[in-house]
């Protein structure tokens, strides 16, 4: 990143966001905070930022919405995902609307940053040669129906057939933050 760092930060934990902005803020970057899609294009014309942290799950709207917008509004900004519900379902969908990475929950401003600053993707990194649990591969599908039916858990457990309060289980199990 230049010597002219502003972030916008997509996050609707209030906690986290203000930790994170404080972090950023520390490192020189003048920080911009939203939650909501209606904030969004006044604090683009006002911070005209270079770079992006958005949170995947939002108010039960999706962060995917969020990068297709900043994406379209400036193709050369490094948008980054950050979520604590990781599959690879929504990291391909992230990466095709125009993120440049995709970042698990925990990660911390050093991890953000360097993924702003890898501009390539590594060959080198490690082939996995186990396959996929049951447990992976049950996650990863509800992910993708999450991602179908834009958050919506009720439509979710509608199409995988169970039932909604199991569903809940399975995503408060699972959840990282």
């Amino acid at each position: 990143m230049g010597p002219d760092k502003r972030l916008l930060l997509v996050e609707d934990d209030a906690a986290f966001a203000r930790a994170l902005q404080r972090s950023f803020e520390r490192r020189g970057y003048k920080v911009g905070r939203c939650a909501r899609m209606v904030e969004l294009d006044a604090l683009l014309t006002e911070l005209q930022p270079t770079c992006a942290v958005v949170d995947l799950k939002l108010y039960g709207a999706s962060g995917l919405d969020f990068v297709k917008r900043l994406h379209g509004h400036d193709p050369e900004m490094r948008i980054v995902v950050l979520t604590g519900f990781a599959s690879i379902t929504t990291a391909v969908e992230a990466i095709k609307l125009g993120a440049c990475h995709y970042l698990a929950k925990p990660s911390n401003a050093d991890d953000i940053e360097a993924a702003f600053e890898r501009l390539d993707g590594d060959a080198g990194v490690a082939l996995g040669v186990r396959p996929s649990s049951i447990k992976t591969l049950e996650w990863e599908r509800i992910h993708e129906t999450l991602v179908d039916t834009d958050f919506n858990v009720s439509e979710t457990a509608r199409r995988l057939g169970m039932h909604r309060r199991t569903l809940a289980r399975k995503l408060a199990k699972r959840q990282v933050t």
